[in-house]
Protein backbone atom coordinates (compact mmCIF):
# COMPACT_ATOMS: atom_id res chain seq x y z
CA UNK A 1 0.00 0.00 0.00
CA UNK A 2 3.02 2.73 1.37
CA UNK A 3 4.75 1.57 -2.25
CA UNK A 4 1.59 2.55 -4.51
CA UNK A 5 1.29 5.26 -2.66
CA UNK A 6 4.51 6.44 -3.46
CA UNK A 7 4.33 5.62 -6.89
CA UNK A 8 1.31 7.93 -7.11
CA UNK A 9 2.77 10.45 -5.90
CA UNK A 10 5.33 10.36 -8.07
CA UNK A 11 3.38 9.81 -11.41
CA UNK A 12 1.77 13.13 -10.23
CA UNK A 13 4.38 15.41 -9.49
CA UNK A 14 6.32 14.43 -12.40
CA UNK A 15 3.84 14.43 -14.64
CA UNK A 16 4.02 17.59 -17.28
CA UNK A 17 1.24 20.33 -16.52
CA UNK A 18 -0.98 21.95 -19.08
CA UNK A 19 0.87 22.66 -22.52
CA UNK A 20 1.03 26.50 -22.74
CA UNK A 21 -1.16 27.83 -26.27
CA UNK A 22 -0.50 31.21 -27.64
CA UNK A 23 -3.85 33.24 -26.82
CA UNK A 24 -4.25 37.27 -29.11
CA UNK A 25 -6.16 40.30 -28.15
CA UNK A 26 -6.47 43.61 -30.10
CA UNK A 27 -8.21 46.04 -30.59
CA UNK A 28 -7.52 50.10 -31.17
CA UNK A 29 -6.53 52.66 -29.30
CA UNK A 30 -4.40 55.70 -29.00
CA UNK A 31 -5.58 57.03 -32.60
CA UNK A 32 -3.71 53.43 -33.39
CA UNK A 33 -3.97 49.41 -32.91
CA UNK A 34 -3.08 47.22 -30.02
CA UNK A 35 -2.34 43.46 -30.27
CA UNK A 36 -1.21 41.13 -27.20
CA UNK A 37 -0.11 37.67 -27.96
CA UNK A 38 0.76 35.56 -24.38
CA UNK A 39 1.56 32.17 -23.72
CA UNK A 40 -0.29 30.62 -21.06
CA UNK A 41 -2.96 27.58 -20.22
CA UNK A 42 -5.92 29.06 -20.41
CA UNK A 43 -7.22 32.67 -21.55
CA UNK A 44 -6.72 34.37 -17.99
CA UNK A 45 -6.95 37.84 -19.50
CA UNK A 46 -10.08 38.91 -21.07
CA UNK A 47 -10.34 42.25 -23.63
CA UNK A 48 -12.61 43.78 -21.69
CA UNK A 49 -9.95 44.06 -18.46
CA UNK A 50 -7.69 45.69 -21.13
CA UNK A 51 -10.04 47.99 -22.80
CA UNK A 52 -10.31 49.02 -18.69
CA UNK A 53 -6.49 49.82 -18.29
CA UNK A 54 -6.63 51.51 -21.59
CA UNK A 55 -9.72 53.76 -20.82
CA UNK A 56 -8.10 54.54 -17.53
CA UNK A 57 -4.57 55.67 -18.99
CA UNK A 58 -6.88 57.94 -21.56
CA UNK A 59 -8.68 59.47 -18.90
CA UNK A 60 -5.16 60.52 -17.49
CA UNK A 61 -2.79 61.14 -20.23
CA UNK A 62 -4.95 61.74 -23.50
CA UNK A 63 -5.22 65.51 -25.11
CA UNK A 64 -7.39 64.12 -27.28
CA UNK A 65 -10.07 63.04 -24.88
CA UNK A 66 -11.40 66.47 -23.05
CA UNK A 67 -11.80 66.78 -19.53
CA UNK A 68 -8.38 64.31 -19.32
CA UNK A 69 -6.23 65.27 -16.32
CA UNK A 70 -3.34 66.23 -18.51
CA UNK A 71 -6.18 68.68 -20.02
CA UNK A 72 -6.70 69.95 -17.00
CA UNK A 73 -3.63 70.54 -16.07
CA UNK A 74 -2.81 72.58 -19.30
CA UNK A 75 -5.82 74.99 -18.76
CA UNK A 76 -5.19 75.03 -14.61
CA UNK A 77 -3.16 78.60 -14.06
CA UNK A 78 -1.04 76.65 -11.41
CA UNK A 79 -1.46 72.82 -11.94
CA UNK A 80 -3.49 69.84 -10.59
CA UNK A 81 -3.34 66.75 -8.25
CA UNK A 82 -1.82 63.99 -10.38
CA UNK A 83 -3.25 60.25 -10.52
CA UNK A 84 -0.43 57.72 -10.44
CA UNK A 85 -0.04 57.18 -14.21
CA UNK A 86 0.58 61.12 -14.83
CA UNK A 87 3.30 61.36 -11.85
CA UNK A 88 5.15 58.31 -13.02
CA UNK A 89 5.16 59.52 -16.88
CA UNK A 90 5.94 63.31 -15.45
CA UNK A 91 8.76 62.29 -13.66
CA UNK A 92 10.16 59.38 -16.30
CA UNK A 93 9.90 62.56 -18.57
CA UNK A 94 11.91 64.97 -16.71
CA UNK A 95 14.53 62.52 -15.90
CA UNK A 96 15.23 62.24 -19.65
CA UNK A 97 15.07 65.70 -19.75
CA UNK A 98 17.74 66.19 -17.28
CA UNK A 99 20.00 63.15 -18.95
CA UNK A 100 19.33 64.17 -22.83
CA UNK A 101 20.19 68.18 -21.52
CA UNK A 102 17.20 69.13 -22.64
CA UNK A 103 16.16 67.50 -25.88
CA UNK A 104 13.31 65.35 -24.80
CA UNK A 105 10.65 68.15 -23.07
CA UNK A 106 7.19 66.96 -22.31
CA UNK A 107 6.11 70.95 -22.13
CA UNK A 108 6.99 71.71 -26.50
CA UNK A 109 2.77 70.96 -26.90
CA UNK A 110 2.82 74.54 -27.77
CA UNK A 111 5.30 74.42 -30.48
CA UNK A 112 3.92 71.06 -31.73
CA UNK A 113 0.78 72.67 -31.98
CA UNK A 114 1.89 75.66 -33.67
CA UNK A 115 3.72 73.79 -36.30
CA UNK A 116 0.46 71.55 -37.01
CA UNK A 117 1.47 68.55 -35.44
CA UNK A 118 -0.93 68.66 -32.79
CA UNK A 119 -4.75 67.82 -31.64
CA UNK A 120 -5.97 71.07 -34.06
CA UNK A 121 -4.50 71.28 -37.29
CA UNK A 122 -3.42 74.19 -39.07
CA UNK A 123 -2.35 74.91 -42.31
CA UNK A 124 -0.22 78.01 -41.18
CA UNK A 125 4.02 77.49 -40.28
CA UNK A 126 4.97 79.97 -37.87
CA UNK A 127 6.95 82.77 -37.88
CA UNK A 128 10.31 83.56 -36.28
CA UNK A 129 8.25 86.12 -34.21
CA UNK A 130 5.61 83.23 -33.31
CA UNK A 131 8.32 80.76 -32.42
CA UNK A 132 10.24 83.25 -30.12
CA UNK A 133 7.00 84.08 -27.98
CA UNK A 134 6.18 80.63 -27.64
CA UNK A 135 9.58 79.38 -26.40
CA UNK A 136 8.63 81.65 -23.14
CA UNK A 137 6.07 78.80 -22.63
CA UNK A 138 8.21 76.12 -23.05
CA UNK A 139 10.95 74.23 -20.37
CA UNK A 140 10.77 71.61 -17.92
CA UNK A 141 12.00 73.76 -15.95
CA UNK A 142 9.21 75.36 -15.47
CA UNK A 143 7.91 72.06 -14.36
CA UNK A 144 7.66 70.40 -10.88
CA UNK A 145 6.22 67.93 -8.69
CA UNK A 146 5.87 68.98 -5.16
CA UNK A 147 4.72 66.79 -2.67
CA UNK A 148 0.95 65.55 -4.56
CA UNK A 149 0.77 68.00 -6.65
CA UNK A 150 2.09 68.83 -10.47
CA UNK A 151 2.77 73.00 -10.71
CA UNK A 152 3.88 74.76 -13.30
CA UNK A 153 5.44 78.34 -12.70
CA UNK A 154 3.98 79.76 -15.96
CA UNK A 155 -0.04 79.78 -16.71
CA UNK A 156 0.50 78.63 -20.32
CA UNK A 157 3.05 76.07 -19.92
CA UNK A 158 1.48 72.87 -21.36
CA UNK A 159 1.89 69.59 -21.58
CA UNK A 160 2.10 66.79 -24.31
CA UNK A 161 3.60 63.14 -23.47
CA UNK A 162 2.68 61.78 -26.60
CA UNK A 163 6.58 61.35 -26.88
CA UNK A 164 6.00 58.69 -23.85
CA UNK A 165 2.58 57.73 -23.43
CA UNK A 166 2.38 54.81 -25.68
CA UNK A 167 5.16 53.20 -24.51
CA UNK A 168 3.95 53.76 -20.83
CA UNK A 169 0.82 52.23 -21.44
CA UNK A 170 2.74 48.70 -23.48
CA UNK A 171 4.25 48.82 -19.55
CA UNK A 172 1.32 49.05 -17.97
CA UNK A 173 -0.27 46.46 -20.64
CA UNK A 174 2.66 43.73 -19.67
CA UNK A 175 2.03 44.26 -16.04
CA UNK A 176 -1.53 43.62 -16.17
CA UNK A 177 -0.57 40.12 -17.61
CA UNK A 178 2.12 39.44 -15.15
CA UNK A 179 -0.75 39.83 -12.76
CA UNK A 180 -2.04 37.69 -14.14
CA UNK A 181 0.73 35.15 -13.94
CA UNK A 182 1.64 35.53 -17.64
CA UNK A 183 5.31 35.51 -18.07
CA UNK A 184 5.60 35.15 -22.15
CA UNK A 185 4.17 37.60 -24.32
CA UNK A 186 4.67 40.30 -26.45
CA UNK A 187 2.80 43.61 -26.07
CA UNK A 188 2.62 46.04 -28.96
CA UNK A 189 0.52 49.68 -29.33
CA UNK A 190 1.12 51.47 -32.57
CA UNK A 191 4.77 49.79 -33.35
CA UNK A 192 6.23 50.89 -29.52
CA UNK A 193 6.95 46.87 -28.06
CA UNK A 194 7.12 45.14 -24.72
CA UNK A 195 8.45 41.36 -24.54
CA UNK A 196 9.42 39.25 -21.75
CA UNK A 197 9.88 35.21 -22.03
CA UNK A 198 9.91 32.84 -25.04
CA UNK A 199 7.38 30.77 -27.21
CA UNK A 200 6.21 27.50 -25.55
CA UNK A 201 9.24 25.74 -28.27
CA UNK A 202 11.71 27.78 -26.43
CA UNK A 203 12.39 30.22 -29.47
CA UNK A 204 12.38 33.46 -28.92
CA UNK A 205 10.06 36.02 -29.48
CA UNK A 206 11.05 37.63 -32.81
CA UNK A 207 10.40 41.64 -33.41
CA UNK A 208 11.11 43.16 -37.34
CA UNK A 209 12.26 46.62 -38.06
CA UNK A 210 10.48 48.19 -40.70
CA UNK A 211 12.56 49.30 -43.51
CA UNK A 212 11.64 53.48 -44.47
CA UNK A 213 9.12 53.36 -47.78
CA UNK A 214 8.86 56.29 -49.72
CA UNK A 215 5.43 56.44 -49.00
CA UNK A 216 3.38 56.06 -45.77
CA UNK A 217 0.64 53.67 -48.41
CA UNK A 218 3.35 51.88 -49.04
CA UNK A 219 3.65 48.14 -47.73
CA UNK A 220 6.33 48.40 -45.09
CA UNK A 221 8.98 45.49 -45.81
CA UNK A 222 11.29 44.52 -42.54
CA UNK A 223 14.41 45.74 -42.28
CA UNK A 224 15.53 43.68 -39.57
CA UNK A 225 14.70 41.02 -37.15
CA UNK A 226 15.43 40.72 -33.26
CA UNK A 227 15.13 38.70 -30.90
CA UNK A 228 14.62 39.74 -27.48
CA UNK A 229 14.47 37.88 -24.09
CA UNK A 230 12.74 40.44 -22.02
CA UNK A 231 12.96 44.88 -23.11
CA UNK A 232 11.28 47.29 -24.52
CA UNK A 233 12.02 48.58 -28.38
CA UNK A 234 10.39 51.57 -30.01
CA UNK A 235 11.01 53.16 -33.05
CA UNK A 236 11.10 56.84 -34.14
CA UNK A 237 11.28 58.43 -37.37
CA UNK A 238 10.88 61.24 -39.58
CA UNK A 239 9.83 59.54 -42.48
CA UNK A 240 5.98 59.44 -42.43
CA UNK A 241 5.01 62.11 -40.11
CA UNK A 242 6.20 65.53 -41.80
CA UNK A 243 4.87 68.94 -43.72
CA UNK A 244 6.14 70.15 -46.92
CA UNK A 245 7.53 74.02 -45.91
CA UNK A 246 9.40 76.23 -48.42
CA UNK A 247 10.30 72.67 -50.35
CA UNK A 248 11.60 71.02 -47.07
CA UNK A 249 10.35 68.26 -45.30
CA UNK A 250 9.86 69.49 -41.82
CA UNK A 251 9.25 66.55 -39.33
CA UNK A 252 6.87 66.23 -36.34
CA UNK A 253 10.02 66.06 -34.03
CA UNK A 254 10.02 69.74 -32.37
CA UNK A 255 13.31 70.90 -30.44
CA UNK A 256 12.41 71.98 -27.80
CA UNK A 257 15.74 74.64 -27.52
CA UNK A 258 15.00 76.22 -30.86
CA UNK A 259 11.21 75.95 -31.67
CA UNK A 260 12.04 74.05 -35.14
CA UNK A 261 11.61 70.76 -36.22
CA UNK A 262 15.16 68.93 -36.24
CA UNK A 263 17.11 68.37 -38.74
CA UNK A 264 19.78 65.98 -39.37
CA UNK A 265 20.86 62.74 -41.69
CA UNK A 266 18.80 60.31 -39.40
CA UNK A 267 15.81 58.60 -40.91
CA UNK A 268 14.75 56.25 -38.05
CA UNK A 269 15.83 55.18 -34.59
CA UNK A 270 14.56 52.05 -32.84
CA UNK A 271 15.73 51.69 -29.09
CA UNK A 272 16.04 48.68 -26.52
CA UNK A 273 16.06 49.36 -23.14
CA UNK A 274 14.79 47.47 -20.23
CA UNK A 275 11.17 49.06 -20.38
CA UNK A 276 8.92 50.15 -22.94
CA UNK A 277 8.51 54.24 -21.56
CA UNK A 278 12.59 54.41 -21.50
CA UNK A 279 12.75 53.31 -25.01
CA UNK A 280 9.69 55.86 -26.51
CA UNK A 281 11.39 58.81 -24.71
CA UNK A 282 15.26 58.20 -25.70
CA UNK A 283 13.89 57.39 -29.17
CA UNK A 284 13.50 60.86 -30.11
CA UNK A 285 16.02 62.24 -28.20
CA UNK A 286 18.06 60.33 -30.24
CA UNK A 287 16.22 61.05 -33.36
CA UNK A 288 17.40 64.90 -32.44
CA UNK A 289 20.88 64.41 -31.45
CA UNK A 290 21.79 63.36 -35.23
CA UNK A 291 24.22 60.19 -35.59
CA UNK A 292 27.56 61.01 -34.19
CA UNK A 293 26.06 62.73 -31.11
CA UNK A 294 23.45 59.57 -30.13
CA UNK A 295 26.50 56.92 -30.93
CA UNK A 296 28.80 58.81 -28.27
CA UNK A 297 25.68 59.23 -25.63
CA UNK A 298 24.74 55.41 -26.02
CA UNK A 299 28.85 54.51 -25.23
CA UNK A 300 27.57 56.34 -21.82
CA UNK A 301 24.01 54.79 -21.33
CA UNK A 302 24.97 50.84 -21.20
CA UNK A 303 21.00 50.02 -20.63
CA UNK A 304 20.51 51.50 -23.75
CA UNK A 305 20.64 50.07 -27.59
CA UNK A 306 19.62 51.17 -30.66
CA UNK A 307 19.44 50.96 -34.01
CA UNK A 308 20.15 53.48 -36.53
CA UNK A 309 18.99 54.26 -40.65
CA UNK A 310 20.06 57.55 -41.73
CA UNK A 311 21.37 59.18 -45.20
CA UNK A 312 24.65 59.91 -46.26
CA UNK A 313 25.94 63.04 -47.51
CA UNK A 314 25.82 61.73 -51.39
CA UNK A 315 21.94 60.86 -50.23
CA UNK A 316 22.70 57.12 -50.10
CA UNK A 317 20.38 55.21 -47.11
CA UNK A 318 22.49 53.50 -44.65
CA UNK A 319 22.53 52.04 -41.57
CA UNK A 320 24.20 51.50 -37.82
CA UNK A 321 23.40 49.69 -34.43
CA UNK A 322 25.45 49.56 -31.09
CA UNK A 323 27.16 46.51 -30.38
CA UNK A 324 24.82 45.09 -27.92
CA UNK A 325 21.86 45.99 -30.45
CA UNK A 326 23.92 43.87 -33.20
CA UNK A 327 24.23 40.66 -30.74
CA UNK A 328 20.03 40.58 -31.06
CA UNK A 329 19.82 40.47 -34.74
CA UNK A 330 18.76 37.37 -35.85
CA UNK A 331 19.73 35.68 -39.28
CA UNK A 332 16.97 35.84 -42.07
Amino acid sequence: MVLDFLFVCVAYLCSPGPVPRAFHLAGYTQGTTYAITYYAADSSITKQEVAQQLAEIDASLSLYQPGSLINRFNNAPRGVRPDQHLRLVVSKALQVHQATRGLFDATVEPLVQAWGFGTQPTETVPTAATIRALLTRVGSGKLHLHGDSLVKDVPTLHLDLNGIAQGYTVDVLAALLESHGVRDYLVEIGGEIRVRGRKPSGELLRIGIEKPTASAFDVPALQKVIGLVEGGVTTSGNYRKFREVGGQHKAHLIDPRTGYPFQNELISVTVVAPDAMTADAYDNALMGMGLNRALAFLRQTSDLQAYFIYQRPSGAVADTATLGFQQLLLRP
